[in-house]
């Protein structure tokens, strides 16, 4: 078991790059099923997510071959094991799965996806909705699986209107649609940057996809995708992880690597807060000298401030002057962290959706856990700006999505590191 020994107190000065999104690779890295012959992907992020979607394929008979830490080259097999593996249950992404074998090969079977929970369901109502318009079958058997069948034709296009905008069901259908005959149409759809990413690697394959970006895409289905060599685009979340914790921190660094124009919602509500933003092209500089102000946000799907950027805006609110409000706008329930926060000397009052913060002077280091990716993100910026000494457990839930955090935090001047203790140990502390 892992744990993150933080000693806090300092400013964060310097450069940081940023990885690439994990949001868009968890997509990517399976729709390089759908192509007949390799496809080589650069700037893949270094994460628990990635990985672990790299040996399910291979446990399908993909051949995986990793070029260099961020690139890898995936060649499908023609007569793949389309059995579901466990490892698909350590997995939310894993479903994304289920639309690319189902494209490909008309049939796919997958263990029900795990990866966070952070109090509410993440369904896929909205996935089974558009597989079924599109002529599949689904079905739940015994053990855990989601089955997904095309009739004897294969798909076919058809209209879909999602319920509610929803990630992970548009970029689902999308990879389930590209071979099904005539034009399919999706209404409602999420915009989110990694949507338009997925679809410009699929164009790139040979895909015939409109519209992603707006609420309503548009795919004509094809016969078939050849490989190509495609760089997936920055994290923008990652990105704003390190901008929060400046806020949280003071001090001065420049995010490289970035697209500033997907951190526009951040950028603006960091300028109410009294933190300097400077823009350049594929780079922003965050400055943070006198205390932070209060604010308002609510999550919203893109381009309204994200759900995952929530739990770390939250943590560096808690040190502004004044009383913040928080409404969550996406989930049903994301404030399980503030619990955590608490231990450490936040005072923050949920009532359902909304979270009242009255600001305070300091974060004091206490023990607390990452229950899941992003509010771990949080508990290491709080951590960072606490004095004393804060340690954070459940850390695999960070190492999901954030390549090399710690390390990109000490070359900041953070004084921190990984630290591995008996899984006896950790059992009795979480008992």
């Amino acid at each position: 078991m892992t744990k993150y020994v933080i000693n806090g107190g300092k400013t964060l000065n310097g450069e940081v790059t940023i990885s690439g999104a994990k949001n868009a690779a968890v997509a990517i890295v399976p729709a390089a099923l759908l192509a007949d012959g390799p496809v080589r992907i650069e700037n893949v992020p270094k994460i628990i997510d990635v990985t672990l979607q790299l040996e399910i394929m291979r446990e399908l008979g993909a051949q995986i071959r990793l070029v260099n830490a961020t690139t890898v080259e995936i060649e499908n097999t023609k007569n793949p094991s389309l059995k579901p593996h466990e490892l698909e249950r350590k997995l939310r992404a894993s479903y994304y799965l289920l639309g690319a074998l189902l494209g490909k090969y008309g049939y796919a079977e997958v263990a029900m996806p795990g990866g966070c929970n952070f109090g509410g369901v993440r369904p896929i109502d909205q996935h089974i909705k558009g597989f079924e318009a599109l002529g599949a079958t689904v079905t739940l058997p015994k053990g855990g699986f989601i089955r997904a069948e095309a009739p004897e034709g294969g798909l076919t296009g058809a209209h879909i209107y999602f319920d509610v905008v929803t990630v992970g069901a548009t970029m689902n259908v999308m990879l389930a649609a590209v071979f099904a005959k005539g034009q399919t149409i999706l209404e409602n759809c999420a915009k989110e940057p990694h949507i338009v990413d997925l679809a410009n690697f699929l164009n790139a394959m040979g895909a015939n996809v409109k519209g992603a970006g707006t609420d309503v895409i548009k795919i004509r289905g094809v016969e078939k995708l050849h490989g190509i060599s495609y760089s997936i685009i920055p994290d923008q979340i990652e990105a704003g992880t390190f901008m929060a914790a400046v806020a949280a921190c003071g001090g001065s660094v420049l995010v490289k690597n970035v697209i500033p124009k997907h951190l526009e919602c951040i950028t603006n509500k960091l300028k109410e807060m009294n933190v300097e933003i400077t823009e350049f092209d594929d780079a922003v500089l965050v400055r943070r000298e006198g205390r932070l102000t209060r604010t308002n946000l609510k999550t919203m799907p893109y381009p309204g401030f994200p759900t995952d950027m929530q739990p770390q805006m939250t943590t560096a609110l808690c040190l502004a002057e004044g009383t913040s409000i928080i409404t969550e706008g996406v989930w049903d329930s994301r404030y399980r962290y503030t619990e955590e926060l608490a231990r450490m000397g936040a005072n923050v009052h949920v009532d359902g959706k909304i979270a009242v913060i009255e600001g305070v002077s300091e974060f004091k280091g206490a023990p607390v856990r990452a229950h899941d990716l992003r509010a771990g993100a949080a508990m290491v910026i709080a951590g960072l700006a606490a004095k004393g000494v804060t340690e954070v457990e459940q850390v695999q839930n960070i190492e999901r999505g954030y390549e090399t955090l710690v390390e990109k935090f000490v070359a900041l001047g953070a004084d921190m590191y990984r630290s591995e203790i008996p899984d006896s140990m950790g059992a009795a502390q979480q008992a």
